[in-house]
């Protein structure tokens, strides 16, 4: 049995061992999970991750709740059906999705998971970065996926519901080495009804739009929507299409800061993505990791964090082949010859 040490990196380690595991028909034991955060152990969306797994791999999985921090996981063949996870907090749906993406390249019927959690909080993308960053860019190289958002939900309440589709997909080897030139900057925000009368949902959208006017780019701001949530939020996505690539920048309202400083940050992550010359966001970067690894290709990356080091080591454990080599300007190209099953 394949062992991995999770002390090192958050639940990314986790949600890589348990999609490679399926993947690769590997039984893997993965120990100290999250050991080196101030919470150790599985947090509920951790857990709301295995169950899914366990569910449509029909794995044998070692007794596991809150808190634990080893599990053993046993695979069977991964199948399709309608699945369902409810993370009881607002912990990230998008991320959930990602322990059951790279299933694409193994499944003989769609899969679906329709899941319940948080759809615009931290540390993770939000719904319309996976909508309309993530999903249409691997959709160029043959991923059939989409997601639909019913109801967003916002820290600390959750209780947003999104559903992923999943078809069988034949990837062919990821090529985005370079960008191209810059199309457009289209503008989406999104705010709580409980903050329409502040209109912050507008005023993310304008003082964007404000930047983005002074940098000289070609901008599209969509319509500004208001929301139904149980707990007040608001989130803002910078979607950047270029002619080989399309890349995301999303910020997030709270209490304490303004619609302005929300758009300050995605319009600052933007400025800095365009000093460099990498194809993908940095939110991506360790996130391209797997289907880079199944399908094959070249991936230049911003720069090399502590999340890319560590999906890596996790990666390579399972024998993929996955080479990183850094270059002089801080960037970092990601290479792969594709996994042979």
């Amino acid at each position: 049995m394949l062992e991995i040490d999770g002390g090192d990196g958050g639940g990314q380690i986790l949600r890589t061992a348990l999609a490679l595991s399926m993947v690769t028909d590997t039984p893997v034991e993965v120990t100290d999970i999250r050991g080196s955060r101030s919470t150790p152990g599985l947090r509920p969306q951790h857990l709301a991750g295995v169950r899914v797994a366990e569910a449509v791999s029909d794995a044998d999985v070692s007794a596991v709740e809150v808190g634990a921090t080893d599990l053993t996981f046993v695979p069977d063949e991964p199948s399709g059906g309608d699945y369902h996870a409810d993370i009881g907090t607002a912990g990230s749906v998008t991320l959930l999705f990602e322990t059951v993406l790279p299933l694409a390249t193994t499944l003989d019927e769609p899969l679906t998971l329709a899941a319940t959690g948080g759809t615009d909080v931290k540390w993770s993308p939000t719904a319309a970065y996976y909508e309309r960053v993530k999903l249409p860019l691997l959709a160029r190289f043959g991923l059939d996926a989409a997601v639909t958002l019913h109801h967003s939900g916002f820290y600390p309440a959750g209780g947003g519901e999104a559903t992923l589709r999943l078809a069988p997909s034949s990837l062919s080897a990821l090529d985005l080495t370079a960008r191209g030139p810059l199309e457009r900057v289209v503008v989406h925000s999104k705010a709580s009804t409980s903050l329409e009368n502040k209109s912050v949902a507008v005023r993310q959208a304008a003082a964007a739009e404000k930047r983005l006017s002074s940098l000289g780019v070609d901008y599209a701001v969509e319509q500004p929507v208001y929301v139904p949530a149980t707990s007040p939020g608001s989130a803002l996505l910078l979607e950047a299409r270029y002619a080989e690539s399309v890349v995301g920048f999303d910020a997030l309202g709270e209490r304490g800061k303004s619609s302005e400083q929300v758009a300050d940050e995605a319009v600052d992550a933007f400025e800095a993505f365009t000093a460099t010359d990498a194809a993908v966001d940095e939110q991506l970067a360790d996130q391209v990791m797997l289907p880079l690894a199944l399908a094959g290709g070249e991936v230049r990356i911003p720069r090399v964090t502590a999340h890319v080091r560590t999906n890596l080591a996790a990666v390579q454990a399972f024998g993929l082949d996955l080479s990183l080599s850094e270059a002089s300007d801080g960037t970092a190209l990601l290479t792969a010859p594709g996994y042979d099953s």
